[in-house]
């Protein structure tokens, strides 16, 4: 589903006040003091956390929370590379690509003291299928989960599954304790988490949760006392806070764009240090294609290159956004960076034409925006005026504002013509870039009528469409990449989405603390976080 990301702006005078409402866990915030004697390291952003609870993450901020409290069976490296964690092996499959064998690491505890097994394992994964909100990236896919050993599972899959393996480092799908959970086996357990990471909860709440490491880890302890994980209400708290010394490290969701480009200025200057992780979010436009007037392919296609890119990200997000004409992300196989295609106003205006407009009649052109995310609403006007300039005899954009959880709650309905709103995968994989947002189990013709494509906003498929997709998770190497390049090139003809820019997360830390670190799934290598003896506290000019 879209995610969500809503920012409020405030002035500095309210950082006081917004990191006030951590008195009673964080003495050492409130004082507003650069210098601190806490051993725990303070990370900032402003995603709440209302559940530890693996069935209920699906945001960013639950994920890496959850990335310092448990482990995956396996882990995506900086490189992109697949490493085992709580897997020792890659997983061996049959000859008919059905069964997928997956060997369990002995000597692994929970943080209730447990031991982590074969049904530990089984018990987690059969769980979240059940009661997961993600819970369908798994049960679309796994028929059943066996226990074939006392440190072996076996996958029964639905059909064969060439990403299995990365979709088995989504951090979600994190083992918990049997014996913590065995009262919630049906229900999410909110305010816990017993898990096998290097860091154990020691406190949780909305706006704060304190990590301490872990003991009895089977693997690399962390490199910190602990990490505390702070919420604060706005971009303007968040912003003050690093500047002030008063917050270790900063996490990128929630600071608006020219905070972010602030923070980014004084890492160039040297006066901070920056992380960027892999570029895994989408920033798209839904087109409507089965109601007027987007149902017309000739129009889609003339708004696809309407669409003047590298103006817009430069004016909306200052540069730290890059221009996006595909739906892959760049970095994983079978991305093709010029699928959509460039802006051509005199294409677009040929296409106007030939589609009855340009001469006298002009096309009107309905985009929402969500209004509590202010980047969306300067990107509609921005796009509203580059229209106007180059295409106003033929085309102009109508923009409304509504807040992004009530624009989700419309798309699947018909009842918005155009949306901007953004995708991030849960994994890094072509699949959960393809799949989210053009899947459809039910269509006539070239429309949809249940599926992912209804959910995205677009209604729009075509013969034999799926089965590409279907094909394209079950083959490997070279015939998979150029048959994600041909699903990409075919939906781009067809335009019933518009990439626009791609993001990635982003860290910014004070001169006190180590260089941060991004795993290849885009959440901060928290453990290797460690407190430095010179320049600790250091305050911004």
């Amino acid at each position: 589903m879209p995610t969500t990301r809503g920012r409020t702006g405030r002035r500095p005078a309210a950082i006081a006040a917004s990191l006030a409402t951590l008195l009673p866990a964080l003495p050492l915030l409130v004082a507003c003091q650069p210098t601190r004697s806490s051993p725990s390291l303070i990370v900032a952003t402003k995603s709440r956390i209302d559940s530890l609870d693996p069935v209920q993450a699906s945001r960013i901020g639950v994920m890496q929370v959850l990335s310092g409290l448990g482990d995956p069976l396996y882990a995506i490296d900086g490189n992109g590379r697949l490493e085992p964690r709580l897997a020792t092996a890659l997983p061996q499959l049959s000859d008919d690509g059905l069964r997928a064998r997956i060997p369990l690491r002995k000597g692994v505890l929970f943080h209730d003291g447990t031991r982590f097994d074969a049904a530990a394992m089984a018990f987690s994964l059969r769980r979240f299928m059940a009661i997961g909100t993600l819970g369908y990236q798994l049960s679309e896919r796994v028929e059943s989960v066996l226990v074939t050993a006392p440190y072996e599972i076996e996958l029964v899959l639905k059909r064969p599954f060439t990403p299995l393996p990365r979709l088995l480092s989504a951090i979600f799908l994190t083992p918990v304790s049997p014996t913590a959970y065995r009262r919630h086996r049906d229900k999410p357990l909110n305010d816990r988490f017993v898990g096998t990471g290097p860091y154990a909860l020691a406190f949780f709440g909305g706006q704060q949760q304190r990590l301490t490491p872990w003991p009895r880890y089977w693997g690399q302890r962390p490199a910190n006392a602990g990490i505390d994980l702070v919420t604060l209400s706005n971009s303007t708290a968040l912003f003050g806070a690093l500047r002030s010394g008063e917050v270790d490290l900063l996490l990128n969701s929630g600071l608006e764009i020219d905070h972010q480009q602030a923070l980014h200025r004084d890492a160039a200057a040297g006066r901070l240090r920056e992380a960027i992780g892999p570029a895994q979010g989408i920033t798209l436009v839904s087109l409507l294609s089965d109601q007027p007037p987007l149902n017309r392919t000739v129009l889609r296609q003339a708004v696809a290159r309407s669409l003047d890119r590298a103006t817009i990200v430069r004016r909306v997000t200052l540069g730290l956004r890059s221009p996006q004409r595909q739906l892959i992300p760049p970095d994983l196989p079978g991305s093709d960076p010029s699928a959509w295609p460039a802006y051509d106003p005199a294409k677009a205006r040929v296409l106007y034409r030939e589609a009855g407009y340009c001469q006298g009649k002009v096309l009107t052109l309905p985009l929402t925006y969500r209004s509590d995310i202010p980047t969306d609403r300067l990107f509609a006007l921005t796009w509203q005026a580059q229209l106007r300039r180059d295409l106003g005899d033929c085309v102009k954009l109508e923009v409304t504002g509504m807040e992004a959880t009530t624009a989700y709650s419309q798309l699947d309905k018909g009842a918005l013509p155009m949306l901007f709103y953004d995708w991030v995968g849960d994994y890094p994989d072509a699949e959960n870039f393809l799949m989210p947002l053009l899947s459809c189990s039910k269509a006539e013709g070239d429309r949809c009528l249940k599926g992912n494509s209804v959910l995205g906003g677009s209604f729009w498929t075509a013969p034999g469409l799926e089965e590409e997709l279907q094909r394209s998770s079950q083959v490997d190497g070279p015939e998979r990449v150029a048959l994600l390049v041909a699903i990409q090139r075919r939906v781009a003809a067809a335009n019933p989405y518009l990439p626009v820019w791609l993001s990635a997360q982003a860290a910014w830390g004070g001169l006190g603390v180590s260089q941060p670190r991004f795993d290849g799934s885009g959440r901060v290598l928290l453990g290797e976080l460690r407190r430095l003896p010179t320049a600790a506290g250091a305050r911004l000019p």
